[in-house]
This record gives C-alpha cells, sequence and structure tokens, in this order.
C-alpha cells in the first residue's frame, strides 16, 4: 500500500479501552498518528462501547490459562506484579491476555480467534476485528518484540465493572509485508510507548471481557530511556 496509510502502519504498532478513566487519546507508534499492536492500523485513540459482556464463546474451559499461538519472530514479554488483591489481579491477568490476544490476531490475520472471544467483546471486539481483516487485505502483518507494563486497576464496580490501564513499548515492533516477508522498520521515539486505558466486564464465565480501549502515545507515565 505506497500511501500516506502504507506509511503510518509501518510507522507504528497495538489496540485497538472508561469507567471512570476519561483518556485523552491519539494513536500508536513511531511518526503515526493512528495505530494499533504491531502496526495494524486504529482511526482514532478511543474503539468501543459499554454493554453487557459476551459470554466467553471460545470454546475454551472455564478457568483455563490462554496459550497464544505467535509466529517465531515475534515475542511479547510480560511485566504484571500482583496485588494482593484476588479481584484486581484476576483483572489484571485478564488485561495482559487481553493484549497478548490482539497481537495474536493481528499476527494471524484472524480477527475472531479463540482469544480475541474469550477476552473482548461488544463494539470492542466488533472494531478489532474488522482493523485485522483490513490489515491483512493490506497486506501486512506484524514482527519484533513488545513488552507490556504499568498494569493498573483505575476502579472497580459491585466487582463486575472494571477500569484500568497498562504500557506497552513498541520500540523493537514493527509491520511487515505478508508477500515478500519485508521488515517496514522505524526509528525509536517516545511515540513507541503507549498507555493503553481499557473499559472490562465479567462475563458469566468468569473472565474479564474488553468493551471499550483508548490509547495515548509518548504518554510520560510509559515513556523509558
Amino acid at each position: 500500500m505506497p500511501t500516506t496509510r502504507r506509511r503510518t502502519v509501518a510507522a507504528g504498532l497495538l489496540v485497538a479501552l472508561a469507567l471512570a478513566l476519561a483518556l485523552s487519546a491519539t494513536g500508536c507508534g513511531s511518526d503515526a498518528s493512528n495505530s494499533a499492536p504491531g502496526g495494524a492500523v486504529l482511526e482514532d485513540g478511543k474503539r468501543g462501547a459499554s454493554g453487557s459482556p459476551s459470554p466467553s464463546a471460545s470454546g475454551v474451559a472455564e478457568g483455563s490459562t490462554p496459550t497464544f499461538d505467535l509466529p517465531s519472530d515475534i515475542t511479547v514479554a510480560v511485566d504484571r506484579e500482583t496485588t494482593g488483591d484476588a479481584t484486581k489481579d484476576a483483572i489484571l491477568r485478564d488485561v495482559a491476555y487481553s493484549a497478548q490476544a490482539n497481537i495474536e490476531a493481528f499476527a494471524k490475520g484472524v480477527g475472531q480467534t479463540a482469544n480475541m472471544n474469550r477476552y473482548f467483546a461488544a463494539s470492542a471486539l466488533t472494531y478489532l476485528v474488522d482493523r485485522v481483516a483490513t490489515v491483512k487485505e493490506d497486506g501486512l502483518t506484524l514482527t519484533g518484540d513488545y513488552r507490556l507494563y504499568g498494569f493498573e486497576v483505575t476502579d472497580v464496580a459491585n466487582g463486575r465493572a472494571a477500569a484500568a490501564r497498562y504500557c506497552e513499548d513498541q520500540t523493537k515492533a514493527y509491520s511487515k509485508e505478508i508477500k515478500t516477508r519485508k521488515v517496514l522498520r522505524t526509528r525509536p521515539s517516545d511515540k513507541d510507548f503507549i498507555l493503553f486505558a481499557v473499559q472490562a466486564q465479567k462475563d458469566s464465565a468468569g473472565d474479564w471481557q474488553m468493551t471499550q480501549v483508548s490509547w495515548k502515545k509518548a504518554d510520560g507515565a510509559c515513556v523509558r530511556g
């Protein structure tokens, strides 16, 4: 895609989440005004709407630990400490799983994977599924290394709804052309550090599903030297 959008895709990365969280968001990735994990373009900084979470439709056994089918040229490091609060720890666990599910979906070019259906719901899922399809049609996939850190629960309501946030380091993550396997490298910058804010609801299977996502690049809470 030799267009401005192609250059935007090449520049950055994830995701494409506000109970009491009003985050003024843009996109993510180097020189990108709008992008999603690993170079998949999101159209703005906030997607998804609150609503009833759907039952986990992944066919995965309740309470089971998910596995992620990532290609050998993608790594995801998760730096998440426990809080000592069982509810908050469960929320942050599933927030981390959702981030990995999103990267997996863009890498595979398949939006409705078992993990996406398990950890996303409502308009957030619909939007990301559409973006995965569009990025694949553009002939792009992901490559590189992702680091997730700075996990924090910012609000919990009645043990069923929550707001949380985390950081993603995309300085070593890039888009890649599916046909040629060419890696579209970009120069690392503060814009490769993205703050994600998520709104989540607990479904009938006990999983926390992301129903709204927002993000802000170059946020001071996430930027690392």
